[in-house]
C-alpha cells in the first residue's frame, strides 16, 4: 500500500511538472516578451491543433470497397483547406492568451469550421456515386468530432478565466 502511494505521488508530480506551468522569456526585436502558456485551454487547443493539422495526413478519410485505395485529406482540396484552416486557427488562438474575448470568439469560429467540415463529410458519404460497392469510412472522418470536443473544453476554460478576472475586478 505504501509503494502504491509513493508511485501515485511520483506520477502526479510528473504530470504536474509536465503540464501546469511553462513560462519563457523571449527577446523579439530587442524587447523582452513574456510568453505564458500555462493554462489548461492551451493544452486543449494544442491537442485540437494536432488532431486537425497532423492526423488527417496519417489516417484515411475513406477506403474504397475493394480495400486497395485509401483516400486522405490531401486528395480533396476543400477538405485539406478546411483541415489546415482549423489547425491554423487553433495554433493562432493559443497565442492570444492576453485577449481572452478574441480567443473565445476564434474558438467558436473554429467549432463552426469543424461543423462545416463534418457536414461536408456527411454530404460526401451520402452522395456516393452509383454502383454496388460503397466506400468504407475511415477514422479521418471522425477527426472533426474529436477536435470539437477539445475546442468546447477550451472554450469552457477560457470562459472560466474570463469570469474569474471579472470577479476580481469587482472586488477592486
Amino acid at each position: 500500500m505504501k509503494c502504491l502511494r509513493i508511485s501515485n505521488a511520483i506520477v502526479r508530480n510528473f504530470f504536474y511538472q509536465a503540464i501546469v506551468f511553462v513560462k519563457k522569456k523571449i527577446y523579439f526585436c530587442g524587447k523582452k516578451t513574456n510568453i505564458m502558456l500555462q493554462r489548461i485551454q492551451t493544452i486543449y487547443l494544442f491537442i485540437a491543433f494536432i488532431i486537425m493539422g497532423i492526423l488527417p495526413f496519417l489516417f484515411p478519410l475513406e477506403t474504397d470497397a475493394s480495400g486497395n485505395k485509401q483516400i486522405f485529406a490531401m486528395d480533396h482540396t476543400v477538405d485539406l483547406v478546411l483541415f489546415l484552416g482549423s489547425a491554423a486557427l487553433s495554433f493562432i488562438t493559443i497565442f492570444l492568451f492576453k485577449n481572452r474575448q478574441l480567443q473565445f470568439v476564434l474558438c467558436r469560429l473554429n467549432i463552426i469550421l469543424n461543423l462545416i467540415l463534418l457536414g461536408l463529410f456527411v454530404y460526401h458519404s451520402l452522395n456516393v456515386s452509383g454502383g454496388v460497392a460503397t466506400p468504407e469510412k475511415g477514422i479521418g472522418m471522425f477527426l472533426p468530432i474529436f477536435s470539437i470536443v477539445f475546442l468546447v473544453l477550451a472554450n469552457k476554460a477560457i470562459k472560466k478565466d474570463e469570469d474569474l478576472v471579472k470577479s476580481v475586478d469587482r472586488l477592486r
